[in-house]
Parts: C-alpha cells; structure tokens; sequence
C-alpha cells in the first residue's frame, strides 16, 4: 500500500512509521479522531466514514482547510504566482525574507505553505508572538517536483474524504460524536523531549506532566466507553524515561516500533542512548485483516 505523504515537514511526523501504524488500526472504522493532528500524515491515510482533525496549532488547521476548500489547479498556478513575485529560489535570501515580512503582516495561508517549502528544512517555526521565524533554507529548500507532487495527492484526498476539522484544545475536544468502535489516535508531544511544538515558548501551550496526565485519564475514560484508541509516544528518549507512561501502558497493548524491543523488560537502563518508540492501543488486530485490506486494494 502506498501512503499519502503530507507537503508539509511537521516536527514529529509519523509518515516514515505509517507501515507501522495503520496496520494495527481495525477495519471498517465510523468516526476516526485524529487528536493531535500535525502534519496529518495519519489522518489523510485512514479510511474512515468520518474523520475528525483538530490540532492546537490555529495555522495548521486554517492551512488544511485552505486546501480543501481549493480548486486544485487553481491553488497550483497561485503558489507559481507567488513563487514568481517574490523571485523565490533556493538562493534568494532577500525573496524569502520579504515573502516572511509580508506574511507576519497579513496572515496569509498560502504565503505560509510557500515560505515552509523555502525554509531551513522545510520547518514551520514560531516565536511568542506567533510570528513566523524559520531562517532560509539556502541551497537546500524550495518548491520542487517531490513536494508539488505530495501536495496534489494530499489536496486530492482531502477533497474525496469525509473531514471535520477542529482547533480546540485536546481537553476541548467533543467526544460526544464517538460510539463503541470508533477510533482516536493520539500523537501529543512528547513528554521527555522537547521540540517547538511543546517548549512553552512559541505562543502555543506547552506540554508537562499536568497534560500528559490528563491525556492518559481521558484515553482510560474512552476505553470504559468502548471506544478504541492508539497513541504514538516514546518511553525512553536521549537517557530519559517516561516511567508513568509505562507504568500507565501495562493495562494496554505495547506495540514496539523497533521489533527488538517487543520482549524486553520496562527497564530500559542499558538502553539509554536509545529511543524505545511505541504504539500503545487498547485492542489488538488480526494480521489476516491487514493482509486481506492489502489484496482489496
């Protein structure tokens, strides 16, 4: 099965492991929650009557939804356009740093896209007053073949699925629309790292123990209900470890993403340097189901 790769370079994303993900997700899924959305790699992937997308980056989700609402030959030949005003290429500095200035101004959401395929590894980065500040990507980012192609295959799926979007907290969120069966993937930030989606410093909520706790009370609330969930984390990352994940994780399905560490301990002293990245879920699936979806497709 070939995956549908977002166009944008979110921190975290979880493209390069959905082989590792969807295949554990059962079929003939109602309503799909995909909590912490990011770049959506999961999300635009899962076959769902319905699916929720809500993440608490406002920019992410106004960018999604600016997509969808598209024609897509249209949003092609203005992205050229703009690409051709502001003479953007993978040297011109002074281009993208206009083009920058420009969108700290207005706003826009498609000068957002542009600048995030022009900057330093195609990251979207904010400051605290949520104004763009990713350097240039010089002689390394552009608007190239490769990110053209997965924005018409991401835009086109967006087009053809059943999408909510949403731009509440996690605690906001209204599971009220879940029923037995359904399914809600958490991918949050992460507990023992720290990236510019949770280092409290970018205008955005920060991500501590207080949140980590309620994420796992909540997914304990929706497995009392009978609604399914799989959440993305790491127990150890860079010699930290997650002792009240994997404390809270011994109720649940541990899925390793690296195969070597499915019949080791909880104590990951002597693996320090390593980072143990799990799929915990409140289910398991047959792999015949997976096989059987691979053949129909």
């Amino acid at each position: 099965m070939e995956f549908i790769k977002s166009p944008l370079n979110y921190t975290g994303g979880k493209y390069k492991i959905l082989e590792h993900i969807i295949p554990t997700f059962p079929l003939g899924i109602h309503n799909f929650v995909d909590l912490f959305a990011g770049g959506l790699n999961v999300g635009i992937n899962v076959q769902a009557d319905t699916i929720y997308v809500n993440d608490q980056i406002t920019y992410l989700i106004d960018m999604f939804t600016y997509f969808r609402d598209s024609d897509l030959e249209e949003l092609l030949k203005n992205i050229k356009a703009r690409i051709a005003e502001y003479g953007l290429t993978d040297t011109n500095a002074d281009g993208y740093l206009e083009l920058r200035k420009e969108y700290n101004k207005s706003k826009k959401i498609l000068d957002l896209f542009i600048l995030t395929c022009f900057s330093f590894n195609h990251q979207i980065r904010f400051n605290s007053k949520h104004e763009f500040n990713t350097p240039f990507g010089k002689e390394r980012s552009s608007y190239n073949a490769s990110i053209e192609r997965n924005l018409i295959h991401f835009v086109k799926a967006l087009h053809e699925k059943n999408i909510v979007f949403s731009n509440v907290d996690f605690t906001a969120f209204d599971f009220t629309v879940l029923n037995p069966g359904d399914l809600v993937y958490c991918d949050p930030p992460y507990l023992i790292t720290t990236g510019p989606y949770n280092d409290g410093k970018r205008g955005f909520k920060d991500w501590t123990e207080v949140e980590e706790t309620q994420l796992l009370k909540l997914l304990d609330g929706l497995n009392e209900q009978g609604v399914h969930f799989a959440l993305s984390n790491v127990f150890c990352h860079n010699g930290n470890t997650n002792e009240l994940l994997i404390e809270w994780s011994k109720k649940y399905n541990v899925h390793y993403i690296d195969k070597s560490y499915a019949n080791c301990s909880y104590n990951f002293k002597d693996r320090n340097t390593k980072t143990v990245e799990v799929l915990v879920t409140n289910f398991e699936r047959r792999e015949s189901e997976w096989q059987q979806m691979k053949l129909e497709i």
